[in-house]
C-alpha cells in the first residue's frame, strides 16, 4: 500500500528478503547522482539524489530546498553551536517520517577554536554536509520501507530494488572471489621515516606536560583505478564493523568498515558512545589471535591508553546528560574490527531536558580516539604535524531522524577517493610510552583491513551484480 506523508512524498512497505547490503550497493553503483549506503550491524539504508542541502562552513550555516533558502552567519568558530543549527535547519525544511544523511570532516574541531582555514581565494571549505534525500530505501529484518517524491517514482525505484537484489541491473556491483588480483599498495613503507619523526615529537610534547595523548595518522595513495561499490562488498564480507558505509556527496567518495560509533542518540533520548582504544593485530589464527588479546590486556600502555579515553568520553557526557544518569555498561572488553582488535568500552547517559542529538554529538566530536586528550591541544598538534588536512578521516558520516534519533560512525578503517586522488589512512595513539616502531607498526594493522580488499576497476563495462536474494513487490 502507497502511504502520503506529512512531508508530501510517499512510501511504501514491501517484503524483502534479498541481501541489504549487495542490493544496495548494485544500486550504488548504478547510480549517477550523490547517494549514502549506511549500515547499522544488518539494518541498511540507502538514499539518492538531494532535496534539501545543509552545509556547515567556518563562517555559517546555509541551507537550501523545497522551496526555502536561508544562511545563519557565524558559522562554526562561534558559539552559535553550528550543528545545532544545522539540525534546526532540518526541522525547517522537513515535515514527517524524514531521515538526513550526512557527514561532518575533522577540520569542524579546528574551527570550532576559531580558525577559519579561509583558502587564499574562494570561500571556505564544507566542513559538514546533510541531505535530505529525493529517494530512499531503508531494509530492516525482512522488510523494506520505499519513498519517493510520487507514486510514479516510487513504482520506479521498486523496480530498481527488486532489479538489483536479483542481479538484473546493469551497471552493477562485482564480487570478486578471494584471492582475486587486488589493487597493490605500499602500506608498510610509504610515509614512514616521517611517521617516526612525527611520533618522536608528539612523546616528547606528552612528556613535557603539554597534553596526555594524540592521535597521528598518515595517509597512504592508491596508484590504481579501484571500483569502489565492489571494494566495499568484497572488504564488508571480511569485517564485522560496528557500522559501514558506502557514499558519493559533497565532492566526496567513500567506503568504510567503521569500528566504532562516535555517538548513537535514541528517540527515548539514550545516548551512546563506544571507545576502542588499544590495539593488536589479527593475524588469521586463533591460538595466536588469543596469545595477541592476552598481550593487550597486560601492556600498560594500551591499558592506560584506553582507560584515559574512557574517562574523558564519560565526562563529555555528563555536559549534555541529566546528572548521575552516566554509566559504562562494558569496560575494557574485546573487539575483533577486520584485520585488528581493541580494547572496547561502552557508556550510556540519558540527555537533559532540552538537550537534542547535536548536542551530544558536539559534545563528542571528534572522537577521543582519534583526537587525543586534551581534545584542543591534540588537534592542535595535529594540525601542526599532520601535512594535510583529514577531511571525511576521523570524522563521522550519520543518519539523523524526525524523531530525535542518530548514528554517527567514525570514520576509520576508509579508501577515500576526491578530486582525482584515492587514498588510505590510519593512524596510532601516541601517549609517554610510545614507541615510534610499534605506533608506525599499528597503522600498517589498521591500513590492512581496507587495503588488503581494493578491487581494481574494471576495463570495460561492469558485469552484473551477482544474485544477492530476492525481493518482492
Amino acid at each position: 500500500m502507497t502511504v502520503i506523508t506529512p512531508d508530501g512524498l510517499v512510501e511504501r512497505h514491501v517484503p524483502f528478503t534479498g541481501d541489504g547490503t549487495a542490493t544496495t550497493a548494485a544500486l550504488c553503483a548504478g547510480s549517477d547522482e550523490p547517494h549514502v549506503l549506511y549500515e547499522n550491524q544488518g539494518a541498511v539504508s540507502w538514499a539518492e539524489g538531494e532535496l534539501a542541502v545543509v552545509t556547515v562552513r567556518s563562517d555559517g550555516v546555509t541551507f537550501a530546498g523545497q522551496g526555502v533558502r536561508g544562511e545563519h552567519d557565524g558559522g562554526a568558530g562561534t558559539a552559535a553551536h553550528p550543528l545545532a543549527v544545522a539540525g534546526h535547519a532540518l526541522d525547517v525544511l522537513a515535515r514527517g517520517n524524514w531521515r538526513a544523511y550526512g557527514w561532518v570532516g575533522f577540520e569542524l574541531a579546528h574551527a570550532r577554536n576559531g580558525s577559519r582555514a579561509v583558502p587564499p581565494t574562494g570561500e571556505p571549505p564544507v566542513l559538514a554536509r546533510f541531505t535530505l534525500p529525493r529517494l530512499e530505501i531503508r531494509i530492516d529484518g525482512r522488510t523494506a520501507l520505499l519513498r519517493a517524491c510520487d507514486s510514479r517514482e516510487l513504482d520506479a525505484l521498486e523496480r530498481r530494488m527488486v532489479a538489483a537484489a536479483g542481479g538484473l541491473a546493469g551497471p552493477g556491483v562485482r564480487h570478486p572471489e578471494t584471492g582475486a588480483a587486488r589493487v597493490p599498495v605500499d602500506l608498510a613503507g610509504h610515509g614512514a621515516a616521517r611517521y617516526r619523526s612525527a611520533v618522536r615529537r608528539a612523546v616528547r610534547e606528552i612528556r613535557a606536560g603539554r597534553l596526555d595523548k594524540v592521535i597521528l595518522s598518515r595517509a597512504v595513495p592508491v596508484s590504481g583505478e579501484i571500483d569502489l561499490a565492489a571494494t566495499y562488498l568484497t572488504g564488508r564480507r571480511a569485517h564485522e564493523p560496528a557500522r559501514s558505509f558506502l557514499l558519493r556527496q559533497g565532492g566526496w567518495e567513500a567506503a568504510g568498515f567503521s569500528p566504532e560509533i562516535v555517538v548513537r542518540v535514541g528517540g527515548d533520548g539514550t545516548a551512546r558512545t563506544q571507545p576502542l582504544a588499544g590495539t593488536r593485530a589479527l593475524e588469521g589464527d586463533r591460538n595466536a589471535d588469543l596469545a595477541l588479546r592476552a598481550e593487550l590486556y597486560r601492556d600498560a600502555k594500551e591499558v592506560y591508553e584506553h582507560a584515559i579515553s574512557v574517562r574523558l568520553a564519560q565526562d563529555e557526557l555528563g555536559t549534555v546528560c541529566a546528572p548521575g544518569t552516566v554509566s559504562t555498561g562494558d569496560f575494557m572488553s574485546v573487539k575483533e574490527r577486520g584485520s585488528v582488535q581493541h580494547l572496547a568500552s561502552e557508556l550510556s547517559g540519558r540527555l537533559r531536558p532540552g538537550a537534542t542529538c547535536w548536542d551530544a554529538l558536539d559534545a563528542l566530536f571528534p572522537a577521543v580516539t582519534a583526537s587525543g586528550i586534551p581534545k584542543d591541544a591534540a588537534c592542535a598538534l595535529i594540525r601542526r604535524t599532520e601535512p594535510e588536512p583529514r577531511g571525511l578521516y576521523s570524522g563521522t558520516v550519520l543518519t539523523v531522524g524526525a524523531d530525535g534519533s542518530m548514528d554517527a560512525a567514525l570514520v576509520l578503517r576508509s579508501v577515500f577517493r576526491r578530486e582525482g586522488r584515492t587514498w588510505l589512512r590510519a593512524g596510532a595513539g601516541i601517549v609517554a610510552q610510545s614507541d615510534p616502531e610499534r605506533e608506525l607498526e599499528e597503522t600498517r594493522e589498521k591500513l590492512r583491513a581496507i587495503g588488503e580488499h581494493l578491487v581494481p576497476a574494471a576495463a570495460g563495462p561492469v558485469p552484473e551484480a551477482e544474485h544477492a536474494g530476492r525481493a518482492a513487490s
